[in-house]
């Protein structure tokens, strides 16, 4: 299996303006994120494209990434990553939505292995375990920042 994709969706109780500042502020990422980014570096901004390089947390490792990112206005981002020390790259996007009690955040995340050896643990290791992580450590937090 080459590709993976993560998807999931989740209600923060909060305006959509409010959640959309905080997601797409990746400056403040390794802040109000400690468990996913480690930091990042906004090397150029072209209006709302971004190329970033971060280095993130993920599988109790900190490795670096390579962002390609637009924001799209009160509605999240679009990013395409690669990392090649662990040997992926992938197509991310965080998408906001307002409903009557709060902000439905959609998210997509088509992770591409470039190596073999990758892509005979990644199924259950990325698929489950990132999307576990991701939810406690993005979503959760994002919730407990903004419900609270």
């Amino acid at each position: 299996m080459k590709q993976i994709n993560l998807k999931g969706s989740w209600l923060i109780k909060a305006p959509i303006k409010g959640v959309f500042d905080i997601v797409t502020d990746f400056e403040k990422m390794p802040k109000n994120f400690p468990a996913v980014a480690k930091s990042i570096n906004i090397i150029s901004r072209n209006g709302n494209n971004l190329i970033i390089d971060a280095q993130v947390k993920s599988f109790g490792k900190t490795f670096p990434v390579k962002m390609k990112t637009t924001i799209i206005q009160d509605q999240g981002f679009i990013s395409d990553n690669e990392s090649p020390i662990i040997g992926t790259s992938g197509h991310e996007e965080l998408m906001l939505k307002e409903t009557e009690v709060g902000t439905m955040i959609n998210y997509i995340y088509q992770v591409d292995i470039h190596k073999p050896l990758l892509r005979i643990i990644a199924k259950p290791l990325v698929g489950w375990f990132a999307m576990k992580f991701w939810k406690r450590a993005f979503i959760d937090k994002l919730k407990a920042i903004l419900e609270n």
